[in-house]
């Protein structure tokens, strides 16, 4: 089974009912790991828990089963101590030492990460020195290469660590400010007047990341580029000859093909952010994209803003001096001139082309093929002129449309007739019907359930009266499908049927 559909039972204790124990305990133990003390006795967490105000009450048996609970969920692991046993009772108690595991101390370090967090927003930066750094590595690893490879394994895993800590520290710290840019809180505070004060850090900040980035990324590619595959194969030998030369109780010869797919994923993971891919576009150019994209995203917003603050200003002083521009004119026609710049002009006619000939939206109306319009009098009497024609007689048409009706309903009675018996119609009795007779039939029942006696006036000349049991369900088929409804029965009167 894929270890990663495998169920992780060491993350039980943060979501169980004594989740607050539980998540002290461990954290105490995490602390102790840190401190390079592994074995923890009982006595000692308890003595711990009960210098906790909110577990003052706490006790012993309680202790001894949430351990027992945590080795079950694979967070501790208990061992006998067999040290301190001064009286044959003390032994046969099974005295036990508990270890954290793993597991668990990469989930409580993973918390403290998680709670160092400022709220549900993230963080990041733009941080220019990782990439002078990440050069400078990936110089130090060029230039190993070029030689003989001389250094032991243990230099040369500084240095792919070294390279590959500061690609982490640009990537996540990147993704995690872009995020904290793009986010929905981020961009209503931008949208404030009080975003005016951080205006210009802002664009400071983000302009000289990317004056940075520019003259340190071109670098950063070519390094990558000169560093074949076949030169990174030996590096990565001399990587899994590190590995192998840390003692281990477990066999390593099998994992020695999985390091060197492992290498070689993140070398091309490195390659790929930095140097793109034919199918798909580099994360640096992406970041850069972004991050001028942010600084048109915030001058947008300043020229809202003030462009809010000008709308709500008061103009009075600038009527004012106009006015006195006005005065100061000598004659009228100087006064014209004044307005047309000021004002523009007092009456524009538009023309609106009713076939557009390009979907250019930068096309320049004088490069447009010119349309004709024809001009109408702007008048109530205005009539255009049409010219006389005789009257057709459509009798004809009349006649043969009327025909074909009544055809069309002698036809459709001629159906409904087929079906009466005796002057009734049941629908119990009824075998298939056609789709057409069906929806007459719902037609008459609808009618009669707004009539009063549940009489209806059919189209043919026919009185009929609808009878519905609801007690009784029936199945009345068509050739386009079955309708379950309740049965009903049709009682005709006067022409068509008898009483």
């Amino acid at each position: 089974m894929d270890v990663t559909m495998k169920k992780v039972v060491e993350a039980s204790y943060l979501t169980a009912d004594s989740a607050a124990h539980y998540r002290t305990i461990l954290r105490y133990f995490y602390h102790q790991h840190e401190r390079m003390r592994d074995f923890i006795s009982p006595e000692e967490i308890l003595e711990y828990m009960r210098t906790n105000p909110s577990f003052s009450d706490y006790q012993e048996e309680q202790l001894h089963q949430q351990l027992a609970q945590l080795v079950k969920w694979n967070n501790l692991i208990a061992r006998q101590d067999m040290t301190n046993a001064k009286t044959v009772e003390e032994y046969k108690k099974k005295r036990f030492r508990y270890q954290s595991t793993p597991y668990t101390i990469e989930i409580e370090r993973m918390l403290i990460v998680l709670e160092k967090k400022v709220g549900d927003t993230f963080q990041g930066s733009l941080e220019r020195s990782q990439f002078d750094r990440l050069l400078q590595s990936l110089s130090n690893l060029h230039q190993e290469l070029g030689g003989s490879l001389s250094k032991t394994p243990e230099e040369y895993m500084r240095i792919w660590e070294d390279v590959f800590r500061y690609f982490q520290t640009i990537r996540t710290s990147t993704a995690d400010y872009i995020a904290y840019i793009n986010s929905e809180q981020t961009d209503q505070r931008m949208q404030t007047e009080a975003f005016l004060v951080y205006k210009n850090q802002f664009t400071t900040y983000l302009r000289d990341f990317i004056v940075s980035l520019q003259n340190t990324a071109l670098q950063i590619r070519e390094r990558l580029d000169e560093l074949s595959p076949d030169k990174m194969g030996l590096f990565f030998e001399k990587l899994i000859e590190h590995r192998q030369s840390i003692p281990r109780l477990e066999d390593v010869s099998s994992s020695l093909e999985e390091w060197r797919i492992e290498y070689q994923e993140y070398w091309g993971s490195l390659r790929q952010w930095f140097l793109g891919s034919s199918l798909q576009q580099s994360e640096l150019d992406v970041l850069q994209w972004q991050t001028n994209e942010m600084i048109r995203r915030m001058t947008r917003y300043v020229q809202r803003i003030g462009e809010r603050q000008q709308h709500f200003r008061s103009r009075k002083n600038d009527y004012l001096h106009l006015a006195r521009w006005f005065m100061n004119t000598e004659t009228l026609e100087e006064a014209h001139q004044l307005s047309s710049v000021v004002f523009g002009a007092m009456s524009i006619k538009h023309l609106q082309l009713e076939e557009v000939s390009t979907d250019n939206l930068h096309s320049e109306t004088w490069e447009e093929t010119p349309a004709m319009i024809t001009l109408k009098p702007r008048t109530n009497r205005y009539r255009e002129r049409t010219k006389p024609g005789s009257m057709v007689s459509n009798e004809e048409k009349k006649r043969q449309q009327r025909d074909e009706y009544l055809a069309e309903r002698k036809q459709e009675r001629l159906l409904i007739k087929k079906y009466i018996h005796e002057g009734v119609i049941k629908l119990s009795s009824v075998p298939k019907v056609e789709p057409f007779v069906r929806k007459i039939l719902l037609g008459w029942i609808g009618k009669s359930m707004a009539s009063k006696n549940g009489k209806v006036k059919t189209d043919y000349g026919m009185v009929v009266k609808v009878t519905i049991d609801r007690e009784k369900t029936i199945l009345l088929e068509a050739e386009d499908g079955t309708l379950k409804m309740p049965d009903a029965v049709f009682t005709f009167e006067g022409e068509g049927g008898s009483k």
